[in-house]
């Protein structure tokens, strides 16, 4: 599988699990290079990872930077022809680096590849920009289908591929993003230049969702929800902004915004500080976004 030396797989964590982490190393080709981007100062499971795994190269950033400057951060020091993204809660099926070896060796033509989820999971990680089309292929989406890459908008980013030398830029991902949106941003500004996005169902993978990869700190895990509600709610109107209008942006948020306002006092008044924070938390994202802050908000999570 000489195809599989042009790769690198770049995993961003933040104090991901050793559990978690570990799994998803272990369902890799030994064929490919390996970087590890840990989000913080500090990644307390490198010796242990290192021990396991020598050839695989570790970085930390110092501070959370986000998906979009994390991956970044590491793209910038792959070598290879192509780079792998994954999450850290991924597990590549047993067949998964066959099909990928197959695909680079018949495909040249494409800027990304993105892959499926294993039947643990019912959503389709990809789709079309226009409402209709995207539709009409959820409608007749057939994951037995016998070709192997079907043309696609956008993939979503727990597990991509993407083909290095398509990218003249040094920043593939749009660092304005922190959390969400930035590889369907990506997607967009690809399709709008005339590039290629494929996903295929010869790489399936399982994906174990953020309980799985999260600290197991519950402080941490709450934080961590109500960074994951604010920026939601924050990219999606910058989303919306930067490729469409700010008119556009408004009209597709309007009612989440009111919801989210409605939601919040409604919860408060119910003492439920749960479904409170929910709301609020999206409430500011939504607001902060409007009127042009930059997406900063941490908590207390660096």
């Amino acid at each position: 599988m000489k195809e599989l030396k042009k790769i690198t797989a770049v995993i961003l964590t933040y104090k991901t699990s050793k559990k978690t982490i570990l799994n998803c190393l272990k369902s890799l080709s030994s064929n490919i290079s390996i970087i590890i981007v840990e989000n913080s100062k500090n990644f307390k499971n490198k010796q242990i990872i290192k021990k396991k795994f020598p050839k695989i190269k570790i970085f930390c950033t110092g501070k959370n930077l986000g998906y979009g400057k994390g991956n970044n951060f590491g793209l910038s020091k792959v070598k290879t022809d192509y780079a792998l993204i994954l999450n850290p809660d991924i597990i590549c099926e047993n067949s998964f680096f066959n099909g990928l070896s197959k695909i680079i060796k018949i495909t040249k033509n494409f800027d990304i590849i993105g892959c499926q989820y294993s039947k643990d999971k019912i959503s389709l990680p990809a789709g079309f920009f226009d409402y209709k089309k995207n539709e009409e292929f959820i409608k007749n989406f057939d994951s037995k289908n016998s070709n192997p890459l079907v043309k696609v908008d956008w993939v979503k980013g727990f597990s991509m591929l993407l083909n290095l030398k398509r990218f003249k830029k040094k920043k593939i991902f749009d660092e304005k993003f922190f959390l969400f949106f930035e590889e369907i941003d990506l997607c967009k500004n690809i399709i709008n230049k005339g590039g290629k996005i494929f996903t295929s169902d010869k790489l399936k993978v399982h994906h174990l969702g953020f309980k799985s990869a999260s600290p197991n700190d519950m402080k941490i895990k709450i934080e961590i929800e109500n960074i994951k509600n604010w920026h939601w709610m924050w990219s999606s109107f910058y989303f919306y902004k930067k490729n469409y209008s700010f008119l556009y942006a408004c009209y597709k948020l309007k009612g989440k915004f009111l919801k989210s306002f409605i939601k919040m006092i409604f919860y408060f008044l119910i003492f439920n500080q749960k479904l409170k924070n929910k709301y609020y938390f999206r409430f500011l994202g939504i607001l902060n976004s409007f009127i042009g802050n930059d997406s900063k908000f941490r908590g207390s999570l660096k």
